[in-house]
């Protein structure tokens, strides 16, 4: 195949939402009895496309753990996607899979990106609601806390975490063996929303990437302080110690939400003729400077 012609394949990116109360987490498992958002997804593109597929998540989200803008990517030969409108493609994959999950929108890369490697950062949300009535709009998607909880104090608590750090005493004890644990948290704030008529507390944290439950137990440690059963500085040693037992124990799933995943501009196409005239530019290019060189 000379430089500048088509691929032979080409990435179909989807970005889908879910409510995961029903599910046992992202990733499928051994056994295909057990109800997965990538096993019912798989499910639905190997009946649309009439093979089977792999596909690459941006965030693998634990059991009861939701999505608003999760991305997974798969590749398919351009031949497959030549007469499928990005729109069809949508409905039919809506049409494939439960109520609870949600196809957005399609679009296209290069054959090598990947929804995991090409991802520039990750954005999380949690939401707490307090008081003394349990909320019945935002229940399946927030954590209930009856005390009031020290907002100040736990936003002088999360400054400590954010930045480069080793964040082992943040993560499933088991999924740190042999892995490196160190990961770039961007920022944490809070801030109070309303959805449906209900006040919640939000957390937002951005970074790189996440580890195993890292979100999940950084909220559940930050409300320790915002409670009063600790202070910030706190948080500090925790982190230091490098332990799981240091920190408090995980928040609620229900409450977690993977709001959003960032990539490269100009990474992925919205139509396939639109990402091959990308790749054929990429490779002009890549010519022109070989060219240059010699």
């Amino acid at each position: 195949m000379d430089a500048l012609d088509s691929p032979e394949q080409v990435t179909l990116v989807v970005t889908l939402s879910y409510n995961g109360r029903a599910y046992s987490g992202f990733a499928k498992q051994k056994d295909p009895r057990v109800h997965t958002i990538q096993g019912e997804l798989e499910r639905a593109l190997a009946t649309l496309f009439r093979h089977p597929v792999e596909t690459v998540c941006a965030g693998r989200t634990d059991a009861g753990v939701h999505a608003l803008e999760q991305t997974i990517t798969l590749q398919l030969d351009v031949e497959e996607l030549a007469c499928r409108e990005p729109r069809k493609i949508v409905t039919s994959l809506n049409a494939l899979t439960p109520d609870d999950l949600s196809i957005t929108r399609v679009g296209f890369a290069a054959p090598e990106f990947s929804a995991r490697f090409d991802a520039v950062y990750r954005v999380y949300r949690y939401r707490i609601v307090m008081g003394g009535a349990p909320p019945l709009f935002a229940r399946e998607f927030s954590w209930w806390h009856r005390a009031p909880l020290d907002v100040a104090a736990m936003q002088e608590a999360a400054r400590l975490l954010e930045g480069e750090h080793d964040f082992k005493s943040f993560c499933k004890a088991a999924s740190a063996e042999g892995k490196s644990t160190c990961r770039y948290v961007e920022s944490i704030d809070f801030f109070e929303e309303e959805v449906l008529g209900e006040r919640c507390l939000t957390m937002q944290i951005v970074g790189n990437a996440f580890l195993h439950s890292m979100v999940r137990t950084i909220v559940g440690t930050l409300v320790q302080v915002g409670a009063g059963r600790r202070q910030p500085a706190w948080v500090q040693g925790v982190l230091d110690a490098r332990d799981r037992q240091a920190a408090g124990e995980n928040a609620p799933a229900c409450g977690l939400t993977f709001w959003h995943v960032e990539y490269p501009e100009d990474a992925i196409a919205p139509t396939l003729e639109e990402a091959l005239q990308m790749h054929r530019d990429v490779r002009l290019s890549e010519s022109m400077r070989k060219t240059s060189r010699c």
